[in-house]
């Protein structure tokens, strides 16, 4: 077996064009970060959204400047091309994905950085709870709810949420470890009837792929960092970039640095 790459040779790699997929398991103890990117004349309402929306949109970092391309905190990186995929907002209807954003880059943008649930299941495997999408080698599901965000300015609309199946006592367990993340989504929100958040299928995720769920086990609910996808849609702002669901930054930022002890 290969050992996993560092942070820095998988963002290497991905700017290559060389992995274009999912990120889940990759650079194993580092953390992965949901993105968006705005014009600067939008950045301050979307700001106050995380601010108002912590769990969904747990805020790690945003560009020094409009149009800086670069994360410092979280290593050598340059937004436009570390991301796997990259999903393109037009007034607020995707349009397209894209591997690489240095055509569409504009002096006005701004990135933000958001916390992914990728950091805390490496905690919950770590503490030998099966992640079924980890297990299973695909990408997490992900659902659309009814559960309201606070809205900010233009930036409103319903969490986004993913799901890992767990028997009852895991599923106890899971929402002590995660409590000590809240920097990426924390405990939690829901977990066992999906009708009860307003979810019609279990099957059928709106991101990502399915999972078995076995006869004992419970859907366990979080807040997902796809929320801001949702806000995107009903605020219309003229140009949005995204990542593409499962599809992170990878960043040099420990995992370990964000747990609360």
């Amino acid at each position: 077996m290969h050992a996993s790459p560092t942070p820095a040779a998988l963002r290497q790699r991905i700017r290559a064009g060389e992995h274009t997929g999912n990120t889940s398991g990759c650079a194993p103890g580092f953390v992965q970060c949901n993105i968006v990117i705005l014009p600067e004349a939008w950045a301050n309402d979307f700001l106050r959204f995380c601010q108002a929306n912590p769990k969904p949109c747990p805020l790690i970092a945003v560009a020094a400047a409009p149009g800086d391309p670069a994360l410092p905190p979280l290593g050598d990186i340059d937004i436009r091309t570390d991301v796997p995929r990259y999903r393109l907002f037009r007034n607020g209807v995707f349009e397209t994905e894209l591997g690489d954003l240095s055509v569409l880059w504009q002096p006005d943008l701004v990135t933000f950085a958001l916390g992914c649930s990728f950091s805390f299941e490496e905690a919950l495997i770590a503490d030998g709870l099966d992640v079924r999408n980890v297990s299973e080698g695909v990408n997490v599901p992900m659902y659309r709810t009814n559960l309201p965000c606070t809205a900010a300015g233009p930036f409103a609309g319903n969490m986004v949420v993913s799901m890992r199946p767990m028997r009852a006592a895991d599923a106890i367990r899971a929402v002590q470890i995660c409590t000590r993340f809240p920097s990426v989504h924390g405990a939690p929100v829901h977990l066992g009837d999906p009708a009860l958040i307003g979810i019609a299928d279990i099957n059928r995720p709106d991101y990502g792929d399915p999972v078995t769920i076995a006869a004992d086990e419970l859907p366990v609910f979080w807040a997902c960092g796809v929320t801001p996808q949702v806000a995107l849609e009903q605020a219309k702002p003229p140009l949005a970039i995204t990542h593409s669901p499962g599809c992170m930054l990878v960043t040099d930022l420990r995992n370990s640095q964000l747990a609360v002890l």
